[in-house]
């Protein structure tokens, strides 16, 4: 008689409507933070991933999209970051792309939750890397508790943050935005993620922060990735700036003299990622 066996799969909902499996060989933690529940699996597809409250954050085989774009766009415009602000962060992998740069002199990171940082380092190494370097600091606390407190400091902001609905939530409200603007240099950038505008469900989310961001800097641009664990496979970036367009001001020979090796940034990349899909283009439009 043949044996059965049994396949375990972890499965996220996108919408009512659309969930994504991933079959899993392995569920290697789970624990409940005062802030969330994390759990890593191990997959044949994705490698390691983890997950916060059932959604996935990032995973081993796929990281590489979101860091490098969330990092790099921004770098390969301001020709002189020397101060950047992470917000959120804790598992290094933007650390990690940042610690390429180095005119950077510090990284502080504000990632209030301790349990995600530590898990991180333990399953995460790759990525947990970045937090090595000696540029770094990491302040576990409040993003927007943190931003209220600095004026004038940074060159650029990097807002990392998972969830506009949970803890998190106040990293997306009109008040943050003025804070980042606030804790910007004169010629500051910041960068977020804006999300997936595919699926109905999201679309309010999205319109929301590009609605704030553009009233809150004179230059505000999305741009875009492709990231298969996210809704729809499609994954939004936003780019605000007291200064610098992120085509118009864009270095690309200075950024390749940098000879950083990348899985997905490239200089021809740059420009086609702001250029956007009629649909994302026309909700954009209908916000500012």
């Amino acid at each position: 008689m043949a044996k059965s066996k049994m396949e375990y799969w972890f499965e996220e909902m996108h919408t009512s409507n659309v969930k994504m499996s991933i079959r899993v060989d392995q569920h290697l933690y789970s624990g409940t933070s005062e802030f969330r529940r994390i759990d890593v699996f191990d997959s044949p597809e994705f490698g390691r991933f983890l997950t916060s409250n059932g959604n996935v954050i990032f995973s081993e085989q796929e990281e590489f999209t979101y860091d490098e774009m969330i990092v790099h766009v921004p770098m390969a415009v301001h020709p002189d970051v020397k101060r950047v602000l992470v917000i959120g962060g804790g598992d290094g992998g933007v650390a990690r792309e940042l610690s390429h740069y180095k005119e950077i002199e510090v990284i502080d990171i504000a990632e209030p939750d301790k349990m995600f940082v530590d898990v991180c380092r333990k399953y995460f190494p790759d990525n947990a890397i970045g937090l090595e370097d000696v540029r770094v600091r990491i302040y576990y606390e409040d993003g927007l508790r943190f931003l209220r407190k600095c004026q004038d400091k940074y060159d650029l902001i990097i807002n990392d943050a998972t969830d506009p609905l949970g803890h998190e939530a106040g990293l997306f409200t009109k008040e943050f935005y003025g804070n980042c603007y606030k804790a910007l240099h004169d010629d500051g950038i910041m960068v977020y993620q804006h999300g997936s505008p595919f699926f109905d469900e999201d679309e309010e989310n999205c319109r929301a922060m590009h609605r704030k961001a553009f009233k809150s800097f004179p230059i505000s641009r999305v741009y875009q990735a492709h990231i298969p664990t996210c809704p729809a496979g499609y994954w939004l970036f936003g780019f605000a700036s007291k200064k610098y367009h992120p085509i118009k001001d864009f270095n690309p020979e200075r950024w390749e003299s940098r000879n950083i090796k990348t899985w997905y940034y490239t200089t021809h990349l740059h420009k086609g990622a702001f250029m956007l899909p009629k649909y994302v283009e026309d909700i954009l439009k209908e916000e500012e």
